[in-house]
Formats: C-alpha cells, sequence, structure tokens
C-alpha cells in the first residue's frame, strides 16, 4: 500500500478556524490553503498505509478515555530564532493537549515517537516567511482572543499535493464539559 504522512490534531472550529488560516494567507505564508486551522497532537509522521486500521483503532481507544475540555486562544507567542514559526497561544486547555499527545505518542501504540522539540501546544499562524510578515502576524494577533469546548480529535493524511485532509474523526466518551472545568484546566485530565 506504500507509506502514508499522518497527523493528529484538535480543530479550531468556525468561525475561528477560517479567520486564522486567512490571516496566516494574508501575512504571505504559501501552506496556509493546504492546513486547516489546529492545535497538532501528533506532528507529520510516515506510516506504511496498512497500518492505518490499528492507528485507528489506538485513536480511538485514546479518545474513549478522553473528556472534553474548554479551549482557549489568547496572544501571539513565536519559536524564532529556533523555528522560524508565529503562534497563537493556547493558554486553557494545554494541559490536557499534553496529555492527549503523550497517550497518542505511547510506546506501545502503533504512532511511537520522540519530538524533535519538547511538546507546546499552539496554532500557527506564520511558518517559514519573512521576517517582515513573521513581525506583522505576531503583531497584528496579540489580542486575538478565542474559547470552544473541545471535544474531540481527528486523524488527516497528507496528500501529494500537499493538502491535509481529514480521514476520520474521534469524540471523547464524555459529551458534555464539566462546568468546573471552564474555571481550572486540570478538570480536563480523565481520573479513570
Amino acid at each position: 500500500m506504500g507509506t502514508v504522512t499522518i497527523g493528529v490534531s484538535i480543530a479550531v472550529p468556525e468561525p475561528h478556524g477560517s479567520l486564522l488560516q486567512e490571516r496566516r494567507a494574508g501575512f504571505g505564508d504559501p501552506a496556509a490553503h493546504g492546513i486547516p486551522t489546529h492545535v497538532t497532537l501528533l506532528p507529520p509522521t510516515e506510516v506504511d498505509g496498512g497500518e492505518l486500521p490499528a492507528v485507528e483503532a489506538h485513536l480511538a481507544e485514546v479518545a474513549a478515555v478522553g473528556r472534553p475540555f474548554p479551549m482557549r486562544l489568547s496572544g501571539t507567542g513565536t519559536f524564532r530564532p529556533l523555528s522560524p514559526v508565529v503562534f497563537v497561544q493556547v493558554v486553557q486547555g494545554a494541559e490536557a493537549c499534553s496529555w492527549l499527545q503523550t497517550r497518542i505518542r505511547d510506546a506501545s501504540g502503533p504512532v511511537a515517537r520522540e519530538l524533535q522539540f519538547p511538546y507546546h501546544p499552539h496554532v500557527t499562524v506564520a511558518h517559514g516567511i519573512d521576517e517582515a510578515g513573521m513581525d506583522r502576524a505576531f503583531r497584528e494577533l496579540a489580542d486575538y482572543d478565542a474559547e470552544w469546548p473541545c471535544t474531540g480529535f481527528a486523524l488527516h493524511e497528507q496528500g501529494p499535493d500537499g493538502v491535509w485532509r481529514k480521514l476520520r474523526e474521534f469524540t471523547f466518551a464524555g459529551a458534555v464539559v464539566p462546568p468546573q472545568a471552564g474555571h481550572m484546566d486540570r478538570g480536563s485530565v480523565p481520573t479513570r
């Protein structure tokens, strides 16, 4: 079947996702329209296409023990000079994202892997563009703020054209964001 490149992420819902994607394109990032606006849980990872059913089963298990949690984005940050990236910060939900990505990459699972850099949940708004565009993204989105209940994540595959397409969504076992979760990031971590 051949090798495919997959990724796992939390979608930034509408209207926030389209707005940030348009802003990313406006800053001059040519990849903007090929990458849905998201928070990465598993970065681009090559797997044998025949392994996709095992990957999906693993992700379903992770989702089954996950619980909905509040996500909030606010302000900008950057990985410069280490990496040419400007991002919108995850200010609520980061602990839950970290918990999820650790389980997704678990050594006993089909997508076990080490990361090149320590995990830092974020939403990329500029990547690999000129410094003026990076500075503009950092400045113009500094007051950006959005929040929503995160109820799951999705598996994506990168096509030969470089565009990421959703293969499947995985919904957390719990259906409702606990009321207390809106007031504390810790409320998102499963207790079983």
